[in-house]
């Protein structure tokens, strides 16, 4: 890895402010719904702590604003990851100010204190110097990002806070995030596969056009398939359309040519609900007034031949509604196909993005797949070129 990481620093002794992503899901009685970012930053906390840190760490979680939320505090975080270090977890009552600096000050070797939700202050998305001043102030000169996804954001505590510290270093989640979206990437198995799906085509204009001279073969399937039917002139009755980016789908497919691979069939539904009426139709044959919410089957079978022979599959974006059963077999399908290739193949599988995530876990084919990004729209950039604002702004080796 091209960056500095956690082996590189001596932290005995040492207040090291961590970034970590802990923007986990909460119920309505703000349980925690799903611990995977919790859990995965594990191996960093616990390697710093057992070099004889004291940490100060800081997360967002969901979307206040930049003002004080009850319902999105970190109390929730701080509770649930005392039961995984098995050491107490101290909660800030804010994420700067005199308090907040008296508590980071007293820490001692082997203390955790976890600052409050960073995104009740708005400087936070707005970089703000001062702010990001502030928080740096809080560690004693080591900064470690671990929050890959964060990383594509240059806020105050992933690219500011950097500024104002000595050492700027990455966590194992972060180093093992680079390794498989941007290393692997370079040198794939072959044949290299790709599968896009999600809504929209313009989230994934730039995924699409960075890899198009890498991959052996781009399966598209999702919402966002219908925009490149549109684009062909085809009848796609009320299914999801950007009609904006139809011009831009036509050029992709001149582009791609036989490297790109559409659905030839589809369920259709003229109710988005569970237990509507439902048919399977060519692609070619859509109804005028029914929409498209899953892959049919035949490009199931197509798809996931495609998978089984594969030596590298990037996911990212799911195939269908998969959130209503009756519209996730062809998700759920290449899930578990994707996961045997991986088994019993020695297929490299990527899965990028929180809604893929999802879809591959309640397909129950999430432990076997060689990687599972923890950051939805970090990934996709990192899948696009894009550099990364969190992960430039980290010390060079």
């Amino acid at each position: 890895m091209a960056k500095k990481t956690i082996d590189d620093i001596d932290v005995a002794g040492k207040r090291v402010l961590v970034r970590v992503d802990f923007n986990v899901p909460l119920d309505g009685d703000a349980q925690i719904t799903d611990d995977n970012r919790i859990r995965s930053a594990l191996p960093t906390l616990w390697h710093l702590l057992e070099k004889g840190a004291s940490l100060v760490l800081m997360s967002h979680l969901g979307r206040p604003k930049g003002a004080v939320s009850s319902g999105l505090s970190l109390g929730p975080v701080a509770k649930e990851l005392h039961g995984h270090l098995g050491t107490s977890v101290l909660l800030a009552p804010d994420c700067i100010g005199g308090e907040t600096a008296d508590l980071a000050r007293e820490l001692k070797p082997g203390n955790v204190l976890l600052l409050e939700n960073l995104r009740f202050h708005a400087e936070e998305e707005a970089n703000d110097a001062d702010f990001a001043r502030q928080l740096a102030e809080l560690g004693e000169g080591i900064y470690v990002n671990d929050a890959f996804g964060a990383a594509h954001r240059a806020h105050a505590s992933t690219e500011g806070v950097t500024h104002h510290t000595k050492d700027n270093v990455a966590g194992y989640l972060m180093g093992k995030e680079l390794k498989y979206l941007q290393e692997a990437l370079a040198e794939p198995a072959q044949p290299f596969v790709a599968i896009l799906g999600g809504a929209k085509v313009s989230d994934k204009i730039e995924v699409i056009e960075n890899l198009l001279d890498k991959v052996d073969t781009l399966l598209i399937g999702g919402g966002m398939a219908y925009t490149f039917f549109k684009a062909q002139g085809r009848e796609i009755g009320k299914s999801l359309l950007e009609e904006a980016t139809v011009p831009i789908a036509a050029d992709l497919l001149a582009k791609a040519g036989d490297k790109l691979v559409l659905p030839v069939d589809c369920l259709v539904t003229q109710k988005f609900a569970a237990g509507a009426e439902t048919q399977v139709v060519p692609t070619a044959d859509m109804p005028v007034d029914w929409e498209g919410v899953d892959i049919g089957p035949q490009t199931r079978e197509r798809f996931c031949q495609i998978v089984s022979d594969a030596g590298t599959v990037v996911w990212n974006g799911p195939l269908g509604v998969f959130e209503i059963e009756d519209f996730s077999a062809g998700t759920f399908a290449v899930a578990r196909a994707l996961e045997q290739a991986t088994w019993e193949s020695g297929a490299v599988s990527i899965v990028g993005g929180g809604d893929t995530a999802a879809a591959v876990a309640k397909a129950g084919a999430h432990k076997r797949m060689t990687h599972i990004s923890t950051g939805g729209g970090a990934s996709l950039e990192s899948l696009g070129g894009c550099p990364l604002p969190g992960v430039e702004a980290l010390d060079d080796r």
